[in-house]
């Protein structure tokens, strides 16, 4: 099955592991550590960003590190703009509704 970003970051435990990972490179066990969750639940949620590109995979020595693609990051980011320009015209809108209010009640 073909998942993308967004089915990555609709679960809450993948998401706290991008903010993990967003800060630094760390290792499985590492993330385990931040969960009350099997090894293996985590090593799922990490296979699952790796599928869907969200995350990069390197092996330094006998340890495997995952860090965050930014790049991918940007896609989610995208879709957020067209939202995002929506909320802020709204918010103006709201904003003129309650200074015209305002300057009503004086």
């Amino acid at each position: 099955m073909r998942r993308d970003v967004f089915q990555a970051i609709a679960d809450p435990t993948r998401r706290a592991i991008i903010a993990l990972i967003a800060l630094q490179s760390m290792t499985p066990n590492a993330i385990a550590e931040n969960f009350d969750a099997s090894r293996q639940s985590i090593s799922k949620h990490l296979r699952i960003l790796t599928e869907c590109e969200l995350v990069h995979q390197e092996q330094q020595g006998r340890e495997i590190f995952y860090s965050l693609k930014i790049e991918k990051m940007k896609e989610i980011d995208a879709w957020l703009e067209q939202y995002r320009k929506i909320w802020e015209t709204r918010f103006s809108q709201l904003e003129n509704v309650l200074s015209t209010i305002k300057k009503q009640t004086k």
